[in-house]
């Protein structure tokens, strides 16, 4: 963004030119932009928050359920349960022979190490898998596929599929087939259920579950013998339970996943050794199948079963002891690699974001407190007996007070100048106005008042045409729709009792308060720029005097070329050239002025969109402050640093600290997630407790807060976001005329506003 790339408009335009500029005001692709980024952080953040679902510790849902609807010859039969015409048939692992299977993995560091046990000692396992596993590790599903293994399913998400609907039964086992055939280019006929193990834990609720399933194609595969290692008992009595009776054979259960696996790395090639030892041979699903098929046809060919799932044209696996498995074709192997391109990048995003988000949470935090330290030091230095900016300032002072259109408020505001306690002049600059503004500010007769009227040429040019007319040396800076208090004046101009201040910041309260948009605005202006104020005053760095009240030194603002154009921010543009120039710039904090802030939130959009891109225009135009040497250069080698951190990439990343806190109670811990929410929030409300002390505001409002940090603070980020965008973009932005009520009266000696 250079001098030239952002022109601002004229601050004025004639109504149906103000029509065209809401129109314009949220450009349709840059809305659309947004909308899409964010929809794309939402899809991932599901996902990363779908693929982590817990892996439980093998306890079932419901317990003690009726078996009534089983058959008897599935609750007494082998543990490899299929179903052909529709009729349930089991069978059993023939005798002296041992099927390794493993749940719940695969996992990126037990799963390997038990392949390679498994490798070292020359024996098959059959791995059941979980969907969300196989999509975040599918380099570990390809080994195990290629080293020989048979792989089954165990669903996505290691749900009790005993109580979900059809609809999530399929989609439970689809995801799954999709993962297998984007991680190893296969699909398989194996299933074991999340929860289950001997045939006799088949009640009511799972049996239509396994019925479906059979119907499918697909071979559900139970356990004679559990190895309990999930119970971590120790090696000896992981051994112990895993070995069959009397010779027989059996589907022994281990897992490579879902916890602490050392004891079953340390128990599975002792039991293997161990199996050998008594004439044990190992097989797979498929090859415990095989075997037992071919004694009962007494030697018959096997063939495939039919219906089986995704096996449509497709061919076996040249290996026998990988008979469950099918080449995926051609629709669902693209279909798996795009699933797992998805998981790869929530992978990679989720984690990156949430490191990120921890900077900017530790730096948020870290601001408030500096903020505290700060603006309480800022307190008791500025309120000691003995502090003094010097010589009392006792001179004349111009005030100048740009209006365009301002019937509404112009007579409330030089009224309240016009009770000021301090010697001054009133320089009305219209600026093109139509509703008879000048007309008005003559008709109050007011002494002391003098209307300049000009051409439309926006702000800027009015606030540069009024210091030329001024006769003082130092000027007081106003909105048209701003009233100060009697002392006001008089409490800006103090500073400049030091040579060394070129500019004051006045404190600007919110008038029209009483509404909630108002309060909350109020709550902004009282924590949010007041209380930096202190902090940015006692560092010397400053970034912005607030076109409600500021002052002056004329020849400091003549000598930095008035206020410019360049930038739609002409407060902030200014204040940095003065630090630029080598002027102090400071803060008076019992100066306030009241000033009516946007009553409806589309009017606020519009001025927090032109302050946040102004604002960063004003930074880029002065970026080589971060170059100057001496004291011209302490804006660009402190206020600077602070002002990109603190106002644009916080805020900007701001709002991923809630949807990953929302993120956080929906897929990790509730409980934990809104207590630490409630933490950030105790914290905001302790900076601002203190901020409305400082500035002896009423308490009340702080009940507000809560409420502002749920809706209002979002928008403020959608704002700045929507900033990033167009200054990213090189959209062009306008000056936006905000429509003004004037109720914000004459303030009464200290009542305040009233």
């Amino acid at each position: 963004m250079n001098r030239n790339q952002v022109r601002p408009q004229r601050r004025h335009a004639t109504p149906s030119r103000i029509e065209r500029v809401r129109r314009q005001a949220v450009p349709k692709p840059r809305v659309i932009i947004a909308l899409l980024l964010l929809l794309g952080l939402v899809s991932v953040m599901l996902l990363d928050g779908y693929l982590r679902a817990e892996v439980g510790n093998d306890q079932r849902v419901r317990s003690d359920a009726s078996a009534s609807k089983v058959p008897d010859s599935v609750l007494d039969g082998g543990p490899f349960l299929s179903f052909q015409g529709g009729t349930a048939r089991t069978r059993s692992v023939p005798d002296k022979t041992i099927v390794l299977t493993f749940d719940d993995g695969p996992d990126p560091e037990w799963t390997q190490k038990v392949l390679d046990i498994l490798d070292d000692n020359d024996v098959p396992g059959t791995f059941f898998l979980v969907g969300s596993m196989v999509s975040r590790y599918p380099d570990v599903v390809r080994r195990m596929v290629d080293d020989g293994n048979e792989v089954g399913v165990h669903t996505f998400t290691h749900v009790d599929l005993s109580y979900q609907s059809a609809a999530r039964v399929t989609r439970e086992i689809a995801q799954t087939q999709l993962a297998l055939a984007g991680a190893a280019g296969i699909t398989t006929t194996l299933f074991r259920a999340p929860y289950s193990s001997t045939n006799d834990a088949i009640d009511n609720y799972s049996w239509p579950v396994y019925k479906k399933l059979g119907a499918m194609g697909y071979t559900s595969v139970f356990i004679d013998t559990d190895s309990e290692d999930w119970q971590q008992p120790g090696v000896s009595k992981i051994i112990k339970w895993a070995t069959p009776k009397s010779g027989k054979g059996a589907s022994v259960l281990f897992h490579d996943a879902g916890g602490n696996r050392a004891q079953t790395l340390e128990a599975l090639p002792q039991y293997i050794k161990k199996m050998k030892s008594k004439g044990y041979t190992f097989t797979t699903v498929s090859g415990a199948q095989q075997q037992a098929q071919g004694q009962q046809a007494q030697g018959q060919q096997t063939q495939a079963p039919q219906g089986t799932p995704g096996t449509a044209g497709n061919t076996l696996q040249s290996n026998p002891e990988q008979a469950a498995h099918r080449t995926a074709d051609t629709a669902t192997l693209w279909e798996g690699r795009a699933l797992l391109g998805a998981v790869a990048v929530a992978e990679w995003t989720v984690p990156g974001l949430a490191a990120v988000l921890a900077v900017v949470g530790v730096a948020v935090l870290g601001r408030f407190a500096m903020m505290l330290v700060l603006a309480r030091r800022h307190y008791r230095q500025r309120n000691r007996r003995r502090f003094s900016w010097g010589p009392s300032v006792t001179e004349p002072v111009s005030v100048i007070v740009p209006a365009y259109n301002e019937k509404e408020c112009i007579a409330n505001t030089l009224n309240s100048l016009a009770a000021s306690t301090h010697p001054i002049e009133i320089v009305v600059v219209d600026d093109g106005s139509t509703d008879g503004t000048a007309e008005i500010a003559e008709s109050l007769g007011l002494p002391n008042v003098r209307v300049i009227r000009q051409p439309n040429a926006g702000k800027p040019a009015a606030l540069n045409n009024g210091v030329r007319h001024a006769r003082y040396d130092i000027v007081v800076m106003m909105d048209g729709d701003t009233v100060f208090e009697p002392d006001t004046v008089q409490r800006l101009v103090q500073p400049f009792g030091d040579p060394e201040v070129g500019a004051v910041a006045g404190n600007a309260k919110v008038g029209n308060r009483t509404t909630m948009i108002g309060a909350w605005q109020h709550i902004e202006y009282v924590m949010g720029f007041n209380l930096d104020r202190r902090m940015y005053d006692l560092l010397r760095c400053m970034p912005t005097i607030p076109g409600a009240i500021g002052a002056f030194r004329r020849d400091a603002v003549l000598g930095v070329g008035g206020m410019s154009e360049d930038t739609l921010a002409e407060d902030t543009d200014i204040t940095i050239a003065l630090h630029r120039a080598g002027w102090r710039v400071v803060y008076a904090e019992h100066a306030r002025a009241w000033t009516e802030a946007p009553a409806s939130l589309g009017q606020l959009w519009r001025q927090r969109y032109r302050w946040s891109y102004g604002t960063m225009q004003a930074l880029w135009k002065h970026r080589k402050s971060v170059t100057d040497r001496g004291p011209s250069g302490r804006f660009g080698r402190v206020g600077m640093p602070l002002v990109v951190l603190f106002q644009i990439v916080t805020p900007v990343f701001a709002p991923l600290i809630d949807v990953f806190t929302v993120y956080a109670m929906i897929f990790v811990d509730f409980k934990a997630s809104l207590l630490a929410w409630l933490a950030v929030l105790l914290v905001q409300l302790v900076c601002a407790g203190y901020a409305f002390r400082l500035d002896r505001e009423r308490y009340r409002y702080l009940l507000m807060l809560p409420l502002q940090q749920i809706a209002y603070r979002q928008l403020m980020y959608l704002v700045l976001i929507h900033s990033c965008v167009t200054a990213a973009t090189g959209g062009r932005l306008r000056w936006q005329k905000l429509k003004r009520t004037g109720e914000v009266g004459t303030p009464a000696p200290g009542t305040g506003v009233r």
